[in-house]
Formats: C-alpha cells, structure tokens, sequence
C-alpha cells in the first residue's frame, strides 16, 4: 500500500514541528519546504528528523527542498509559510506581508498538488484561508484554517490546570475567528460528561476562557515569537483526520454560506465550526444552536472575518476577481 504524502510549505518552528508530529504519528512520508534562502535550513530539519526514525521506529522518508516539484502529488500540504508575530504585534498587523505569501503558495500548490486538502495556519487566519481558496482555485471542501483546534486545545489545558484533573477526561469547544474573536461555549464544555458549571464557578470559566483567547500573546510575551507546538500538533490532528479518513469532528475555520446566518448563495466566508474532516477534506459543517450572548458574539466574529477579508479584496483586487470554486 502506497503510503501518504504530506508537505509542509515552511520550515520555521511551527512547519518543522508539524513535520515532526506528522512523521511520530507515522502519517505518510514528508516534504519539508522553504524558499531558496533557507533549503539548508529544510534539508538539515528534515535529515535531523529522518535520523530520529530507528529510534522512534517510524518509517517514513522525510526530505527537506525549495522545490515544489518534490511536493507533487501530495494528499494533503500544511501550509505554514509567513511572518511570524513578534511582541506588540497582532494577528491583523501581518496580513499584507503574508497574503503574498500564502498567495504564491497556494498557486504552486495547486500547480504540483492539484488534488491535495490544503490546511492554513499562517495568519491572520481567516483571511489567509480566503487567500488560499481564491489563489489555489481549489474548492472549498479542500481549503480549511487551522485555529479552533488550537484554541480548544488551550482552553482544555487551562481547565484541567483549574480542576487539578486529566486533560483527556475534558470535552469543549469554541467557534468564531481565532484568538479575541472567538466565541466561548461553556454550555458545550464537559469534564467526563460532567457539565462544566458543576465543577467550577461562572468566574473561573470565564478566566480560562479568557485565558484562551490570549493563549498565544501570552506565549509571544514570554519568548519573543509565536507558539509552534501546539499549533502545529492542531494542524498534524487534522491531516491524520484527513488521511485516515477517521470522520473525526473537529472546529476548524470551514466555508459557511447559510450556516450560521454567515452570508447567502455565492456569499460565504472561512469561519470557526465545528466540521466533519475525512479523506475528501471538510466533508460537512455542524451546525449547533445558539443562545443570547452565544449568537451576539458569534455574529460579531463573523462580522470581523469578513472585515479582514474586504481589506484583503481592497489590497489585492486580482483576488477579489479570481474565479472560485465552492
């Protein structure tokens, strides 16, 4: 049986970790690229991995290039590439620095990998997952964002640091943009069934969701640059979801047209849901009930993305005009 093939378009700490990740889970072989400048950088990443094969016992090759040609044919491509924030930045301050980018790897991929699900995690998110989608003419079953992911993994994290109990045993979930824009769902939050409410005070809920939402500022803050290895183990979660065709439900920024009032026919937008990923991509949205504040701040995170994506239109016109499957 032919095994799978993933790409990793950037070597920096969130590509090379995902690399990482993909090989000890033993997805498929792997190709780690950059640009020309720092084919040293993908090839010694990419060999130092590959020397930790008998140790791990894994098998799968892992080769490290700047040339897309090496990426041909993969199942699925992590797109990792772009400006990293550095302290005092936001998401948003990257965006036309990084939709070139995404854009000039996007075409390649669609050039080399026509059949490939693309997952984005360069930011912003959501507007370079519309970047993606118009620059790839993919459709959008094969475009999905990797943030919510990340952000439920976080707010897990921090409740099981607060209950003093497994992070396995909790079950949540989140919706909307990544990071301020997100939108807590506590409702939907459980410790082994237990509803969330049970176990701890409204005020402690709301500090670790707000904990959340900060998670990767905090991170920034202490070390200078963005997080890599939980963003990059979200990512790895949603290639194996693909791969193996597992049908797994997981919160990623997905096409919405009438989902959750986000636009109309031919009017939809790359936002935070929970979805059904298997060997096709995004293979449907879940749709879940919301109420009161839930709607209010879910409206408003559609609101921003769509914000993000109208400076992106204004900026590079050519995306605006490029036709689009949906």
């Amino acid at each position: 049986m032919q095994r799978a093939k993933i790409s990793v378009i950037g070597a920096g700490n969130v590509g090379a970790t995902c690399a990482h990740w993909a090989a000890i889970k033993e997805l498929g072989d792997i190709v780690l690229l950059d640009i020309p400048d720092k084919e040293g950088v993908a090839k010694g990443k990419a060999l130092d991995l590959f020397c930790c094969a008998p140790i791990e016992r894994f098998d799968a090759n892992v080769i490290g290039t700047s040339d897309y040609r090496d990426t041909a044919d993969s199942d699925v491509v992590i797109v990792t590439a772009g400006l990293p924030r550095k302290p005092g930045m936001s998401r948003d301050d990257l965006i036309a620095t990084n939709v070139k980018i995404v854009k000039s790897v996007s075409e390649e991929v669609a050039k080399h990998s026509p059949n490939a699900v693309m997952i984005v995690v360069s930011n912003p998110l959501d507007a370079m997952v519309y970047t993606a989608w118009k620059s790839s003419g993919f459709p959008t079953n094969r475009i999905i964002g990797q943030a919510g992911n990340l952000d439920v993994a976080r707010f897990r994290a921090f409740l099981a640091m607060e209950l003093g109990v497994s992070v396995e045993d909790i079950q949540a979930l989140l919706l909307g943009g990544h990071g301020d824009d997100m939108v807590p769902l506590p409702r939907y939050t459980s410790v082994h069934g237990i509803p969330i409410n049970q176990l701890l005070s409204e005020e402690k809920i709301n500090a670790c969701v707000e904990r959340a939402k900060v998670g990767g500022g905090e991170i920034v803050k202490l070390m200078g640059t963005s997080a890599y290895y939980a963003p990059a183990s979200g990512s790895v979660m949603m290639a194996e979801a693909i791969i193996r065709d597992k049908k797994r439900i997981l919160p990623c920024a997905a096409y919405c047209e009438s989902e959750y009032g986000v636009g109309g026919k031919g009017d939809g937008y790359f936002v935070g849901v929970p979805c059904v990923l298997g060997v096709s991509g995004m293979e449907r949205v879940i749709e879940i009930d919301l109420q009161g504040e839930e709607k209010t701040l879910m409206d408003e995170s559609i609101q921003h993305v769509k914000e993000l994506v109208q400076i992106v239109r204004e900026t590079f016109p050519e995306l605006a005009d490029a036709p689009a499957k949906v």
